[in-house]
C-alpha cells in the first residue's frame, strides 16, 4: 500500500500539478482525524518518507496502572515493548498495526486524494486565472454547446465558459480552435474559480495593439481610450508621447500590416485609429474620421455636449449606418455629439460610405 500511495502522488504530481508534500499534507490531517475516531485519539505522529516508500503511524499513549481509556493509555509491561525506560505517568508512542490500520489509512488516503485533486485543481485555477487577470490569453475551443452557443475553452489546464453574448457575432467557434480572449475578472464560487472572459470587451482591442504595437508596449505610444461595436467597428485613440513618434502611423504600421493583423484576428472587424488631443474641438473631430469636420462649438454652460459641422456631402458618412459612427465617438470622448450640415438643411444624403 505504502509503494503505491506514493507512486500515485507522484503520478498526480506528473499529470495534474498538485504538489506532493500538499497531497501529504492533506492525507496526514486525514489520518489524524481517522485515529481520534477509530481510537478517541489525536495524539498520533505520523512518519511519511517519499524517497523510501516510508508511512508509519504511531499513537501517543500514557503508561498507566490500570488502563481506563485503550485509545489513551497503555499498561507499563505493555509500553516497556516500545521504550524499556518507560513509567508509568509517561507518554510512549505505540506503533499502530499495518494490517490494524491499514483499512483505515488506504480508505482514508484514496478519499484525502479524491478531495485533494478537487482543491487543488481549484487552487491551481484560481492561480491560473488570477495570473491572466486583465490580460489577452490564447484559449483552444473544447467543446461548443449546441443548444445554447457557449464554448467551453481551455486556458492552460484550466477550464473557462465564453457565454454567446460574450462571442463576436458572426463567428463560428469550432472544437480545436485557438481563439484569443480577454479575462474581464476572476471570482471564487461555490463551484470553484471562474474566470469572467470575452470576446467582444474594448480592452481586448487594446491589449491586441499592445501585442502587435512594440510603441505601445513600451510607453512610447499610449492608448487612451477605446469605444467598440464587436464585430463591427471599434475607434482607438491614440497619444505619442516622442515628438518623433506618430501614434496613428505606429499603429497602422507599414502598408497597414499591424493594423490588418488585428482586423484579422477580429474576422474582419473594422478598425479606425484616432490621434486623442487634450483639447475636446480637436479629439471630437479626429473621433468622427473617416468624416471631414469643418467646426466643432462646445457647449456654454459647461456641459459636455457639442455641436459639429460637418460638409453637407458628409453627413451621412459623420453620422454612420444606424448612426454608428456618432455612437463611437460619442463613447470615445465622452462627449455628447450633435451633428449637422454646413447647409443647415437636412436634405437628402448620399447613402454611407461605412
Amino acid at each position: 500500500m505504502n509503494s503505491e500511495l506514493f507512486e500515485a502522488l507522484n503520478l498526480l504530481e506528473k499529470e495534474k500539478g498538485i504538489p506532493v508534500d500538499f497531497m501529504l499534507d492533506r492525507i496526514k490531517k486525514a489520518i489524524v482525524t481517522a485515529c481520534k475516531n477509530s481510537y478517541g485519539n489525536e495524539d498520533c505522529v505520523i512518519n511519511m518518507d517519499p524517497a523510501k516508500g516510508a508511512f508509519e503511524v504511531y499513537l501517543r499513549k500514557t503508561v498507566a496502572e490500570e488502563i481506563e481509556d485503550q485509545g489513551k493509555e497503555i499498561l507499563l509491561e505493555d509500553a516497556r515493548k516500545f521504550d524499556p525506560s518507560a513509567a508509568v505517568g509517561e507518554t510512549v508512542s505505540v506503533p499502530l498495526n499495518t494490517k490494524e490500520f491499514g483499512r483505515i489509512a488506504a480508505q482514508t488516503s484514496r478519499n484525502i486524494i479524491r478531495q485533494g485533486i478537487r482543491d487543488g485543481e481549484r487552487g491551481q485555477m484560481m492561480q491560473e486565472f488570477q495570473s491572466k487577470h486583465q490580460e489577452l490569453v490564447t484559449a483552444t475551443v473544447e467543446r461548443v454547446d449546441p443548444r445554447t452557443g457557449a464554448a467551453t475553452l481551455l486556458i492552460g489546464r484550466a477550464e473557462a465558459v465564453l457565454p454567446k453574448v460574450e462571442q463576436v457575432g458572426g463567428e463560428q467557434l469550432r472544437e480545436g480552435d485557438h481563439v484569443k480572449v480577454y479575462v474581464v475578472d476572476v471570482k471564487e464560487t461555490e463551484k470553484g474559480p471562474r474566470a469572467i472572459i470575452s470576446r467582444v470587451h474594448p480592452d481586448l482591442v487594446k491589449r491586441l495593439f499592445e501585442a502587435e504595437v512594440p510603441e505601445i508596449y513600451d510607453g512610447t505610444v499610449e492608448i487612451k481610450a477605446v469605444s467598440r461595436e464587436a464585430g463591427s467597428r471599434t475607434k482607438l485613440a491614440v497619444l505619442s508621447h516622442n515628438p518623433d513618434v506618430d501614434a496613428v502611423g505606429a499603429c497602422i504600421g507599414a502598408r497597414g500590416a499591424r493594423v490588418s493583423n488585428i482586423v484579422d484576428e477580429l474576422g474582419g472587424e473594422k478598425i479606425d485609429i484616432v490621434e486623442y488631443s487634450e483639447d475636446p474641438a480637436k479629439f471630437i473631430a479626429s473621433a468622427l474620421s473617416p468624416a471631414d469636420v469643418i467646426a466643432v462649438t462646445l457647449a456654454e454652460d459647461g456641459s459636455r455636449a457639442c455641436r459639429v459641422t460637418v460638409p453637407d456631402g458628409q453627413l451621412s458618412l459623420a453620422i454612420g449606418n444606424r448612426g454608428q459612427n456618432a455612437r463611437l465617438a460619442a463613447k470615445l470622448t465622452g462627449w455628447k455629439i450633435d451633428i449637422k450640415p454646413e447647409s443647415g438643411f437636412y436634405g437628402e444624403e448620399p447613402e454611407s460610405r461605412e
